[in-house]
């Protein structure tokens, strides 16, 4: 029994923990950065006011994780994040393909605590910020209020990942909110004049089908009037979650100290809706649905964002800048929503696309005035318009996996962010990127302590692509469609293919290329032709004049013809895909993106492919065979097809797939880095989307490495990651290593993106 006196004043119970890193905010962004980090040995503490992982993405707010490919609805093509934010992605499609926001979660806090270097605080929240001098953050002090205890927690490098920016804001970090005028960047999307609007907060329900009917009654404090919502006619029994996410309310209040009054009145919209859709009899189909959840609190786009030594602006997105220090790439259009979110009678969102994804730099990721402070998630250095891309979660991700890997070199070489540019730390920091998966647009990955560039390699078979063998039954067009070719500079092979038409009628083909290297916009025709068909099955035979000058993919396009069948291909190929002229409104991709104004953006096509099952490879024959495939390419420093597969892909015929590396001496060797395709033209959405397979079909599920006496030394019969580290207890003394693959499927042959091998 205890029993204590009465007292005039206690305090609440202290620990103080000191570590390398303090990470606040464990949203992806937060959480992503300190599994990077810890795994370079660096200590984190993770710092997170809520009692899961995840932010926006979690079973508390339960928002589609998306970024670059956007829903596969625009030309990104390949473009799924890397790193860390690739292996949770692909883990929750392995765990979870019914995409429950719960499993997520236990992903996130399993992914967390497996770290040994990570120390993770729950529902603390930090509310104070000790500094040394003017410019530098000392300690951070936050309360859990589950366990009453108060923590200081001190670091030489502190990183705000918190949404609000809560540790830039109290150490003086300098930030902005609202938008800036057309005049201060030269951005054409941008006001006349500044203002303070901003993107409002969200809410989501979730509904059930119980088999019986159920009545609702309403709060109170449930809206009365749905019209008061322009936009009520949208809203159906079938619609829910994050597909209304235009459910949006506090553009124009203060959408940091007016969160609590956003909520309130998302709460009214929310059962507002649905007692309009329960009790207006409007929806008989609604009769046996109930509400299963209510987010109790709301999602959160756009608050602060912080000024660091680069601004990305709306310019660098448009025109896919390249930046010396680019350590991340985003590819989310422009999206801006209006400021009366739901009550407004515009639409409800905005979207602008570039032509490819574009990369962001070093140095929109710490604070300009605050030495130690490093900045991620949606409050990165960018402008209004540019943070219309950068703020959905993937991208966030992908710049905290930066934070993570520079706030672990400068803390080996006991150093503040900005000293790592100065200091020329910058190439170690990209290439350590490289090597962890992450993708940064234009740069390959040159590391000269990987033992492979030195080695002889020789495969057992390459892919000579000659054919897409067609399926039994042709499919009736319902967009232009696209087969993507990678080719090689020269002369552009001759293609057959084998439409079928109903009668008498004429096919358009064209041959059309990318006019930005690593794109994937055909805005460039090279040639067109008309042929003529016959009915029935046609025999057309397709020869080109062109000559490539480099590598690139070339899209052999075939106008729509409702008149006209196409032969499609089951064989699914890493680095092979179909594109079609198709539409998505809600990623705004209604075939063609066509500006009304000059408002600085492009007008192009948008190509786009279809998720499996759908999909499938435009059937065709190719003279001489497109020779891109070979063994070469798993040492060329890119893990994803670009303007070319880069990746060695074995011959189907191929019965015992085999990659072969030796050196003319012994090598020892003490870890293995493998990387495979886990399809990362699948943006893998983690809530709402039931995806058709929990393994991507190019995946390479079995394996054996053998040393030099054959050996096998090491063994995977279920891997379904992208990246697959092997780490020997002793050093492997061997002049020989071969990886010996099964193909995945009959219709996919083996694929390997990449080999490494260290001696450590």
């Amino acid at each position: 029994m205890m029993h204590l006196d009465a007292t005039d004043k206690r305090t609440a119970k202290t620990l103080a923990f000191t570590a390398d890193l303090v990470i606040v905010g464990g949203g992806l962004a937060g959480t992503c950065g300190a599994i990077t980090a810890a795994r370079a040995g660096t200590k984190v503490i993770l710092v997170q006011d809520r009692p899961v992982l995840g932010g926006n993405s979690s079973s508390e707010v339960r928002l589609w994780v998306l970024g670059a490919t956007s829903h596969m609805g625009n030309n990104n093509r390949w473009a799924r994040e890397g790193g860390v934010i690739d292996e949770i992605l692909v883990e929750n499609l392995y765990r979870n393909p019914d995409s429950n926001p719960l499993i997520f979660d236990t992903i996130l806090l399993e992914k967390v605590v497996e770290e040994p270097n990570i120390t993770l605080l729950l529902n603390t929240a930090v509310f104070e910020v000790e500094k040394e001098g003017f410019d530098t953050i000392s300690k951070v002090i936050g309360f859990c209020s589950q366990n009453s205890t108060r923590y200081e927690l001190s670091a030489p490098l502190f990183c705000d990942a918190s949404g609000d920016g809560i540790v830039g804001f109290l150490s003086g970090a300098a930030f902005r909110m609202g938008a800036e005028s057309a005049e201060e960047f030269g951005e054409k999307f941008a006001p006349t004049k500044e203002y303070g609007e901003l993107l409002g907060h969200s809410l989501y329900f979730y509904t059930k089908d119980v088999g019986r009917p159920i009545r609702f009654v309403p709060p109170s404090f449930a809206l009365d009037d749905i019209t008061k919502i322009p936009r009520f006619r949208s809203f159906n029994a079938q619609d829910f979650g994050c597909k209304l996410w235009w459910v949006e309310y506090g553009g124009r209040l203060d959408t940091v100290h007016d969160t609590e009054t956003i909520k309130w009145e998302l709460w009214k919209v929310v059962y507002g809706v649905w007692n309009y859709i329960k009790n207006s009899g409007n929806f008989p189909e609604a009769a046996n649905l109930t509400l299963e959840w209510v987010g109790t609190i709301p999602g959160k786009r756009e608050s602060r964002r912080f000024e660091g030594d680069y601004m990305l602006i709306q310019q660098d997105i448009v025109e896919q800048r390249a930046h010396d220090d680019d350590v991340a790439f985003g590819g989310w259009s422009i999206d801006l929503h209006p400021a009366d979110g739901v009550f407004s009678e515009k639409p409800g969102c905005n979207q602008w696309h570039s032509k490819g994804i574009f990369g962001i730099p070093y140095r929109c990721y710490y604070s300009r005035n605050i030495s130690n402070l490093f900045l991620a998630g949606r409050i990165i250095s960018a402008s209004h318009v540019a943070f219309g891309s950068t703020r959905v979660m993937a991208t966030a991700a992908h710049g905290g996996q930066a934070v993570g890997m520079a706030a672990a070199l400068c803390s080996k070489k006991r150093i503040q962010p900005r000293q790592l540019l100065e200091q020329n730390g910058l190439a170690e920091l990209q290439t350590e990127l490289l090597k962890s998966g992450q993708h940064i647009p234009n740069l390959r990955l040159k590391d000269e302590k990987d033992l492979v560039q030195k080695a002889r390699i020789k495969a057992s078979s390459e892919m000579v692509l000659t054919e897409l063998p067609e399926e039994a039954k042709p499919q009736p067009m319902e967009f232009a469609t696209a087969q993507m070719l990678p080719l090689q500079a020269g002369i552009v092979p001759k293609v057959t293919i084998h439409p079928y038409a109903d009668g008498p009628t004429e096919l358009e083909v064209e041959l059309r290329i990318c006019s930005r290297k690593d794109s994937h916009s055909p805005d460039i025709i090279l040639e067109k032709k008309v042929v003529p068909l016959q009915k029935g099955r046609n025999c057309v035979k397709l020869a080109f004049d062109s000559v490539l000058t480099e590598p690139a993919y070339a899209y052999l396009m075939v106008g729509n013809n409702p008149k006209v069948s196409l032969k499609m291909s089951s064989q699914r190929v890493t680095g092979l895909l179909s594109v079609f002229n198709s539409i998505n409104p809600a990623v705004s991709n209604y075939g063609k993106q066509e500006p009304t104004e000059d408002i600085g953006v492009d007008a192009f096509e948008f190509w786009c492919p279809q998720r499996r099952p759908k999909g499938k490879n435009l059937a065709l024959k190719i003279e001489e065979g497109l020779r891109c495939f070979g063994p070469e390419n798993i040492r060329n420093g890119v893990q994803r097809p670009t303007s070319q597969p880069n990746a060695w892909v074995a011959d189907f015929a191929d019965l015992n797939p085999m990659l072969t590396l030796t050196w003319p001496e012994k090598q020892n060797i003490g870890r293995v880095e493998l990387f495979f395709d886990t399809d990362h033209d699948h943006p893998s959405e983690n809530v709402l989307m039931v995806h058709p397979e929990f393994i991507a079909p190019f995946c390479i599920r079995k394996y054996q490495l053998l040393d030099d006496q054959g050996r096998i030394v090491y063994e995977e019969r279920d891997n379904h990651q992208t990246r697959n580290t092997i780490s020997f207890a002793e050093p492997l003394s061997t002049s020989k290593l071969q990886l010996r693959v099964e193909h995945p499927s009959e219709n996919s042959p083996a694929a390997v993106f990449e080999v490494r091998c260290y001696p450590e």
